[in-house]
C-alpha cells in the first residue's frame, strides 16, 4: 500500500492490545482503509492519559497515526458514537470475531466492505437482544470472513464436480473438499441443499450481512448448529491449528457454570 506518513480520523475497531514498556501499549487496530494496523499508544496507561478510556474493544473511534515503522504512533483517539460495548454472552462472542481477524487478516491490507460487515456485527451484539440473532449474526460474520479472505467454496456448486445442488439433498462443507454430498447412512454435520443455495444468494445481495443473517436466523434448530460446527471446523483449518484462545474461554466458562 506505500508508506503512510499521516493518518487523520481513520474509522477503526481495537482488535487486541498488550504492554509495550512501562506507560505505553501496542493496540492492534482494524481500520476501515488500511486493514490491521499495530499502532503504539504512547503514555495509555497513565492515569491522566486521554486514550485511557477510548481505547476500548468493540467501540467505533476515529484513529490518527503517523510515522514509517512497522509500528505506527497513534496520535489521537476518539470515540465515534453509536452504541455501547456489549456485555455477557455478546462480549465474548465479539472477543471471538477479533481474534479471527487477528488470525486471518495481514497487516496493512485494506478490507472496506469487511471492516462494514464487522462494524455491522458489533452493532447486532451491543444493540439487539436474543441469542438466538446474536448466533446468527455470528455465522453470518463467519461466512463473510471466509468469503472476503477468499477461504469459502462457491456455495451453489459441489466443489469437486461443479454439479449443482439439489435442494432436498444434504452436503457438507469440508475444509479440504468444499461442498460434497453426504448420504443418508453418513455421519456428520450437513445442510441442505436448499440452505446452502438460500445463504449463496444472500452472500452475493448487495446488503449481504442483513439478507444473510435473515437466512441464519430462518434456519430450523439442528440446521444452525449444523452449520456453526461446519464453519468452526473450516475456520479452525485456515487458521492454522489450535484452539483459538476465546473459543477455549468459553469452553472454560461453559464448564464452570454448569
Amino acid at each position: 500500500m506505500g508508506t503512510v506518513k499521516r493518518i487523520s480520523h481513520e474509522p477503526g475497531f481495537v482488535l487486541h492490545r498488550y504492554d509495550w514498556s512501562e506507560t505505553s501499549v501496542i493496540v492492534e487496530a482494524f481500520t476501515r482503509g488500511y486493514g490491521r494496523m499495530a499502532l503504539v499508544a504512547k503514555g495509555a496507561k497513565r492515569p491522566s492519559s486521554n486514550f485511557r478510556p477510548v481505547l476500548l474493544p468493540l467501540q467505533p473511534l476515529l484513529l490518527s497515526w503517523g510515522g514509517d515503522a512497522e509500528i505506527r504512533t497513534l496520535k489521537s483517539a476518539e470515540w465515534a458514537g453509536g452504541h455501547v460495548m456489549p456485555t455477557g454472552d455478546a462480549l465474548m462472542s465479539g472477543y471471538y470475531a477479533n481474534e479471527l481477524l487477528m488470525r486471518l487478516l495481514a497487516r496493512e491490507d485494506g478490507h472496506a466492505r469487511l471492516f462494514d460487515i464487522y462494524a455491522a456485527l458489533v452493532h447486532v451484539l451491543a444493540a439487539e437482544k436474543g441469542e438466538t440473532l446474536h448466533a446468527a449474526a455470528l455465522r453470518t460474520f463467519e461466512l463473510l470472513l471466509l468469503r472476503e479472505t477468499g477461504h469459502l467454496p462457491a456455495l451453489d456448486v459441489q466443489t469437486l464436480t461443479f454439479a449443482p445442488l439439489m435442494p432436498q439433498e444434504r452436503y457438507s462443507l469440508v475444509a479440504e473438499g468444499g461442498l460434497r454430498t453426504v448420504h443418508e447412512e453418513q455421519s456428520g454435520a450437513w445442510l441442505l441443499g436448499r440452505h446452502w443455495l438460500s445463504l449463496a444468494t444472500a452472500l452475493d445481495d448487495e446488503a449481504p450481512f442483513t439478507t444473510a443473517l435473515a437466512v441464519c436466523a430462518g434456519l430450523p434448530g439442528e440446521q444452525r448448529s449444523s452449520l456453526r460446527h461446519q464453519l468452526r471446523e473450516l475456520l479452525h483449518y485456515h487458521c492454522g491449528g489450535g484452539i483459538l484462545r476465546t473459543r477455549q474461554m468459553m469452553i472454560d466458562l461453559q464448564s464452570f457454570t454448569s
